[in-house]
């Protein structure tokens, strides 16, 4: 018998917020059942395992974070959506920092498929546009800018930006360099 308040729903943004205090590696069961009081059995009439756990709280964070990043983009093209777009994943990934790290969790072709991680491509692509690239340039401008930015607030949440320059003037630039990139694209 399920306890009662236990939901799915409820357990998935617990172990999300649990993420943000512990680090999204330290998302497991356990912990999960510790924080509510009760035993790991309790858990999995509502959750199969940890795996499972942890692919909702990537489900839940990559839907977060298209929401961010669709409502920065809204009505904004080039650079404007450009920075837009980097600004919301940085700002998101410095606030939630556990969730974060769920949104690079490997999901199954078919829970991938029903995320939002879609709604990730389709924006960036969206910015792209504007940039009058076409495939395969397109792809390749989708992994530059993928790349860029997760390898930015990686580096910058493990603490590898130090002064004297500052980490959010260093970001500015690298997007000024990003919009200069996408604008002369190198021809194949």
């Amino acid at each position: 018998m399920a306890r009662a308040g236990l939901t799915t729903e409820r357990l998935t943004l617990a172990a999300a917020d649990l993420a943000d205090e512990v680090g999204f590696d330290n998302v497991t069961v356990s912990a999960l059942a510790r924080g509510f009081g009760v035993k790991d059995a309790s858990l999995y009439s509502h959750i199969r395992n940890a795996h499972d756990l942890r692919s909702r709280v990537a489900v839940l964070a990559l839907a977060e974070l298209a929401d961010r990043v669709a409502a920065a983009l809204a009505g904004r093209a080039g650079k404007d959506a450009l920075v837009a777009f980097a600004n919301a994943y940085r700002d998101y990934a410095r606030e939630h920092p556990g969730k974060y790290a769920a949104t690079q969790f490997p999901l199954d072709p078919e829970t991938a498929a029903a995320s939002a991680a879609g709604r990730h491509a389709e924006m960036t692509r969206a910015i792209l546009r504007g940039y009058a690239l076409s495939e395969p340039d397109q792809t390749d401008a989708v992994r530059l800018l993928h790349s860029t930015f997760h390898g930015y607030v990686s580096l910058e949440a493990a603490g590898a930006f130090r002064p004297p320059r500052e980490a959010a003037v260093s970001w500015s630039r690298a997007l000024d360099a990003l919009d200069t990139v996408l604008r002369n694209w190198p021809p194949a």
